[in-house]
Order: C-alpha cells, then structure tokens, then sequence
C-alpha cells in the first residue's frame, strides 16, 4: 500500500489515469491484501453510494462499510479519496454508447482556405490527355470541412442530438457527476471516448475547424448546464417525498405569496402559459429539445455564412 510518506518530494498528481503503475487488486487476499475486492468492485459500489447519498456524505469510512471491509482495505486499490472519485466519473460516463467512429476517418482540415498552389497530388499515369481548355484554380475549401458532400449531408444532426440526449440523461441519473467533471481532468478512457465522438460529429457539420470548439462549448456546456440544474431538481423532490409536479406547484404557490416576488411572476404569466400544457417533465423535455434545435439552426447558419 502507498503511504502518503512515499510521496515525499514527488510532484503533486493530475489524475488517476496518468499513474505509471498498474492497479492494485486480484482479490486473492495475500500479502495482507483483502479478499473479494477489486478496483472495478469498489468503484460501482463508490457509484452506488454517490447516487444514493450524495458527494458530501460520501466518505472511505462509509464505503468500507458498504463493502463490508476496513477502510484502510480499500486503499489497497486507491491511493486517495480523489483517485476513486475519479474512477466513479469515468465509470458512470461509461454508461453513453456513442456511436462507432466512421469506417473512413475525415481527411486533415486543410490549413488554408486559399486555391491551391503547386503541383498535382496525384502521380500522373497512362498517355498525355488532349489539350483542353486551361484549369481554374482549385475550388475554395473552408478549412475543417469534408470533402466528400455524402458524407458532409450524413445526419451529423441526429447523432448530435443523440449525443447531447444521453449526456443530459447522465447528469440526471447522477447529480454528483457535474461537480466532479469540473473538479479533475476527466479524461479516462469512458470520457475521453465520449468526447471524441463530440468532436468527430462536429467536424461533419462543415464548420471551419476554427469555429467548432465553440460549436462543442455551445452545445454541451448548455447541456451541462441544464442536466445539471434538472438533476438537482430531482433529488430535491425525491428528498421531499414529493412528485416533480406536487412539488412545483407548491414552489409557485410560495412564490405568488410573497410580496416582493409577485411583479416578476406576473410579468412571466404569458411565458407560463405557453408553456402549460403537459407535466413539469415534458414541458422541460420541450424546452430541452427547442433549445437543442436553436443551437443546431445557429449551427447550420453559420455554416452557411462560411464560418
């Protein structure tokens, strides 16, 4: 087992995934090491426990408890308390399938949109062709963009909803998982398979390659954003004992009664009753997708623009 004492003089760590050592476990019990453990089995049960209780009442104390060992037995396979966060953000990131990658990767973004200068790429072969009218200069090509229009006019779209869908479902399933994305690297092999599979649909969309981080920021921070505020909305009312709507209409029915918030609900009666119909479920799964199809269109306009 590593002891803090071992780390004398060692720079401080970035992330689990970058230790140069493999992981302890095998679960054979010698050399003092516990029986029945491994690192896969103390992260679900980590995953199971932050779901259930919550980060802030998460401590090693009461995962070894859960497991049925000693505290001290659980690093054995983690170094820190960090370490296995860590490991339960990956984990639960695993739960996205994303689609496989293409059969064909995209070509390198060309690095200057300007006609191209110089000789053929392409080996001349067989007999000189007859002469002809002279060639123009090559078509322009916004850099970042596919070539190929087939595979530029592939449904990039849907795959981005399908992407943007299952990352807000994450978030709900677990509230924890947004404040530890932003607390370490997240780049473990279930994250970082997510996130190429972001960049790969964006790049299809035929934005120029210097535009498509923001295209990935606008997209998946306003999902984060909004996964996130829904999953804390629904532990709330699971912690309650409420239904999302039983504990709506209570939430507006304080608000209406208090004097110094009733200018701003009456201001807002128009935007609630266009959006009335339904439970406090499906009209956030209308907002969600009205919001998604807002950024796809700014997306596609930009596109047009040649940005």
């Amino acid at each position: 087992m590593v002891r803090a004492a071992e780390r004398a003089g060692r720079p401080p760590r970035t992330s689990v995934w970058l230790e140069d050592r493999a992981p302890r476990g095998g679960g054979r019990g010698g050399g003092g090491q516990p029986s029945g453990l491994d690192r896969d089995r103390i992260t679900a049960a980590t995953v199971r426990l932050l779901d259930a209780e919550g980060l802030t009442k998460f401590s090693m104390r009461r995962l070894a408890a859960e497991l049925n060992v000693t505290a001290m037995s659980v690093y054995w396979y983690v170094d820190t308390k960090d370490d296995l966060l860590e490991l339960a953000l990956d984990a639960a990131f695993g739960e996205i399938r994303p689609p496989d990658p293409e059969p064909h990767p995209d070509p390198e973004p060309h690095p200057d949109p300007e006609p191209h200068q110089g000789s053929d790429p392409e080996p001349h072969q067989g007999p000189d062709p007859k002469p002809g009218p002279e060639p123009g200069p090559e078509p322009r090509r916004s850099a970042g963009r596919d070539p190929d229009p087939a595979r530029a006019s592939a449904d990039w779209r849907e795959e981005l909803r399908a992407l943007a869908r299952a990352y807000r479902a994450l978030l709900v399933r677990h509230p924890w998982l947004s404040s530890l994305a932003g607390t370490f690297l997240n780049i473990g092999p279930h994250a970082v398979a997510f996130q190429l599979a972001v960049q790969r649909v964006v790049r299809r969309t035929g934005l120029r390659t210097a535009g498509q981080a923001g295209a990935l920021s606008a997209v998946f921070r306003f999902v984060y954003g909004f996964g996130t505020i829904e999953g804390h909305f629904v532990r709330r009312c699971a912690a309650a004992g409420m239904s999302q709507d039983d504990y709506h209409r209570r939430a507006m029915s304080a608000v209406t009664r208090e004097p110094g918030l009733r200018e701003a609900v009456r201001d807002s009666a128009d935007l609630r009753q266009a959006r009335a119909d339904g439970t406090v479920e499906e009209i956030r799964d209308r907002d969600f997708a009205f919001a998604l199809e807002l950024l796809i269109a700014g997306i596609e306009t930009m596109v047009r623009r040649g940005e």
